[in-house]
């Protein structure tokens, strides 16, 4: 099922929220629940949740658990993915500790770093690989995901080399935009970009 970018980024919200209100015990919650937590309109999230094939029900809404495993199938597919971070600095570091075990379809299985400190040490959970193992890391663990947390610098050829050895999808949390071929998915996330966006509504907002 290909579905716009943005459902995309609406369902996995959608399910954050979900598991949530599940930890509270809730097993039903209303399209208008759902959207007022997300600051969405009730009538997106039906539409976005019509869009997988789930309905609710008048009285009760959407059953929570039976909703968090339909965004499961959509979301996660039938395979594992595994991921690789590049650049084990302290936003490598968070987002590996942040992000292993909290889906069972994408793990996070290798780092890579240029600093011999980090070579061969397990750092959140992962170990860490020289970058000059990369091809052969790859092809052993079967890597589909890159998630660049590199000096801006050094992307664009760490780019290169991933575009080389087949990397399906890559999340870049450089501050540079990198150039990669179309049939290669690409988030860009530049932190900049959102902390002066932020500072902009507020000033305005004063």
């Amino acid at each position: 099922m290909k579905l716009p970018q943005k459902s995309i980024e609406r369902l996995s919200q959608y399910r954050r929220i979900l598991l949530n209100n599940l930890k509270k015990g809730k097993e039903h919650i209303y399209s208008h629940e759902l959207a007022s937590q997300l600051h969405f309109t009730p009538v997106q999230v039906r539409r976005d949740i019509m869009l997988i094939g789930y309905t609710g029900t008048q009285r009760k809404g959407y059953v929570i658990k039976a909703l968090i495993n339909r965004i499961g199938e959509i979301l996660d597919g039938d395979s594992q993915s595994n991921a690789i971070i590049i650049g084990m600095g302290n936003l490598g570091k968070a987002i590996t500790s942040y992000f292993n075990g909290k889906r069972t379809k994408i793990e996070i299985a290798a780092a890579f770093d240029s600093d011999e400190q980090k070579i061969n040490r397990v750092i959140s959970n992962v170990r860490c690989y020289h970058i000059s193992t990369l091809k052969e890391k790859m092809d052993e663990l079967n890597i589909s995901i890159a998630i660049m947390t590199l000096a801006p610098e050094a992307a664009q050829e760490v780019a290169d080399q991933l575009v080389l050895n087949n990397i399906k999808g890559i999340l870049n949390f450089t501050s540079i935009p990198i150039n990669i071929p179309d049939h290669i998915y690409v988030e860009n996330y530049d932190m900049v970009t959102s902390m002066e966006k932020v500072a902009y509504f507020v000033n305005h907002n004063e």
